[in-house]
């Protein structure tokens, strides 16, 4: 399941990254999003939703929420 198919509210762990990019998955570690860390969805928007990682809200295109497994 992505994190496109989410549930607002529901916290979910990031089961892995896909994606070959390897600027992108940089980007997200930088955020604090990889691999066992936890995530919640705190809405969906037209073009992407809006994540909570670690105390901090950020918006995410549909693009990067569908590379995001949880």
């Amino acid at each position: 399941m992505t994190l496109k198919d989410a549930v607002v509210g529901q916290e979910y762990v990031i089961r892995r990254i896909d994606t070959d990019d390897e600027e992108l998955n940089a980007f997200l570690f930088s955020l604090g999003c990889y691999s066992g860390e936890t995530i919640t969805v705190v809405s969906h928007l037209k073009g992407g939703c809006v994540v909570s990682i670690k105390d901090a809200r950020y918006n995410i295109d549909n693009q990067l929420a569908e590379a995001i497994l949880i």
